[in-house]
């Protein structure tokens, strides 16, 4: 299996903020309470079933607080140590640490105490409703305190850089660490007590390959049998799917991240400080053709949706839609808003200000092809506009760094996982920085009193209905205000060869490899 880069940490819920995707590798080293199938639905994994609104497994009290109950199903951490809920108990100890970064962020803000009544019994107390406390997987998963407990009395630093996050990581996933090659490569072998069971392949080698095409040739030559988490773009797909046809592989993708240029708003670090202006950042949002992106990107073929990280295939999808503000490509009304904001080209045809001076914007991105083709697109569209900017490429070796990935001075191109629930995060206290260990995913530092407000009520909804309401909701302030300047919903492709069965295409909310103990080789 290749990856692009070499994970910073294999656990579901790390300590260490990452800026690339590792869905599939944390898969294989990981179990949790309960994951999403297939189709999409929640379905028990650790937990022997799930909680039931209004019953023994899930009551709500008068005043709005909420008991859960979660039996476990019998299972082993790979070290060969019984899964117990004292697990699930420490771990809540861990990340509700304030100096890990972990502790204000949902469902670690909504729980009041866990409890461990007896080794297979874990009960959660809420302080408030919470919707997602019948569905807990990667939010809230167990720590083997057999391992952990004697260092979380150190210092926090430390106890996030132990090698137990990385080379001498202990899961209880379908698949168990044996060797890490630093730079190199991960092996990896069945786990004969994963407790949905035995894993079909044997042994599972994931290697580091930071160039797409460099995968492209190993998954035609036969020396990587899938490629995971990135490891290659679009256009490396459409390649695969021309040499292979139809028997030397499969090609599959699914929008599992939306694509946005951040804006630093952070007061001491925004430069130029113009980009505090929303009228500003409306005419950067109109400067960018994503018509443009996508022909060149895919072909035409890209998703390029107006809603922030909402994707088109949810069934809410009009309703959130609707009232979201939309930055067609129209130079004519970047002109008008830079107008209103009492900004003036000079005669070389460069925006400035008598503040300023020249407008003179950094743009960001993680390097990768697809990431420097965007790039250079992205510049030439804000030049043409009449904005002076300066491209810049982050290597992968810092890609993973927090603190650079959020003291940028103007404009950063991230991908961000989709979904409402990282729609909602994107909240004041959800801001990283040095106190949270750089954790969170609002990178530019946007601060809207409205939105938190609507994110706090949205963390405590049950009703769907509703729900929706402050999804559009916020959908819409996100859009009007623009912490990010929207561009498309990022395909990624995974491909195998034929060999490899078992990989599926599948709704948002699932995995790809959700299944993975499944899959054969042959």
């Amino acid at each position: 299996m290749a990856i692009r880069v070499e994970p910073a940490s294999l656990a579901s819920k790390p300590l260490e903020s990452g800026g690339v995707t590792l869905t599939t590798t944390r898969r294989l080293f990981n179990a949790t309470l309960a994951m999403f199938d297939g189709r999409g639905e929640a379905i028990p994994y650790a937990a022997a079933s799930l909680p039931r609104l209004n019953s023994d497994s899930w009551r709500m009290e008068d005043d709005g607080r909420m008991e859960t109950t979660y039996t476990l199903k019998p299972s082993t951490w790979h070290d060969g140590i019984p899964l117990e809920a004292d697990d699930f108990f420490f771990a809540w100890q861990v990340y509700a640490t304030p100096e890990l970064g972990l502790s204000n962020s949902p469902p670690l803000n909504q729980i009041d105490e866990i409890s461990a009544p007896d080794p297979q019994t874990v009960v959660i107390r809420w302080k408030r409703p919470y919707p997602l406390a019948g569905v807990l997987g990667e939010t809230m998963p167990p720590l083997p305190k057999h391992i952990l407990e004697r260092s979380l009395q150190g210092a926090p630093d430390v106890f996030a850089s132990q090698p137990f996050w990385t080379r001498e990581y202990i899961g209880l996933g379908p698949y168990k660490v044996d060797r890490w090659e630093p730079g190199s490569f991960i092996e990896a072998s069945a786990f004969n007590l994963h407790t949905m069971g035995r894993p079909r392949i044997e042994r599972i080698k994931i290697v580091f390959i930071g160039d797409p095409n460099t995968t492209v040739a190993n998954l035609l030559s036969g020396e990587v049998h899938f490629s995971a988490d990135d490891s290659i773009r679009f256009q490396q797909g459409l390649t695969l799917k021309n040499q292979w046809g139809e028997q030397g592989g499969s090609v599959l993708a699914k929008p599992d991240l939306w694509r946005g240029t951040y804006v630093q708003l952070r007061p001491e670090l925004t430069n130029p400080r113009a980009l505090a202006d929303v009228r500003v950042r409306g005419a950067l949002a109109f400067a960018i053709d994503r018509d443009a992106l996508n022909q060149v990107l895919f072909e035409g073929q890209g998703i390029m949706g107006d809603v922030p990280l909402i994707p088109p295939s949810v069934s809410y999808y009009a309703d959130v839609s609707r009232g979201v503000a939309k930055y067609s490509f129209n130079p004519t009304r970047t002109e008008q808003l830079m107008a209103e904001a009492g900004i003036s080209k000079g005669g070389d045809g460069v925006y400035a200000n008598p503040e300023e001076g020249r407008l003179t914007l950094d743009l960001r991105t993680n390097g990768s092809s697809q990431n420097e083709s965007e790039l250079s697109i992205l510049g030439a569209a804000l030049r043409q506009a009449g904005f002076d900017v300066r491209e810049m490429v982050v290597p992968q070796a810092q890609a993973q760094d927090g603190q650079v990935r959020n003291t940028f001075p103007a404009l950063y191109t991230f991908s961000t996982p989709l979904g409402e629930e990282t729609l909602a995060s994107h909240t004041t206290i959800g801001v990283p920085a040095l106190e949270n260990r750089w954790i969170g995913n609002n990178r530019g530092g946007w601060m809207d009193p409205r939105f938190d407000a609507l994110s706090t009520a949205f963390a405590t909804t049950i009703d769907s209905s509703q729900r929706v309401q402050q999804v559009a909701q916020m959908a819409t302030i996100f859009s009007q205000s623009l912490p990010a300047l929207p561009l498309y919903f990022n395909p990624i492709p995974v491909a195998h060869i034929s060999a490899l069965t078992g990989p599926r295409v599948v709704p948002p909310d699932s995995a790809i490899a959700w299944n993975v103990y499944e899959w054969d080789f042959r």
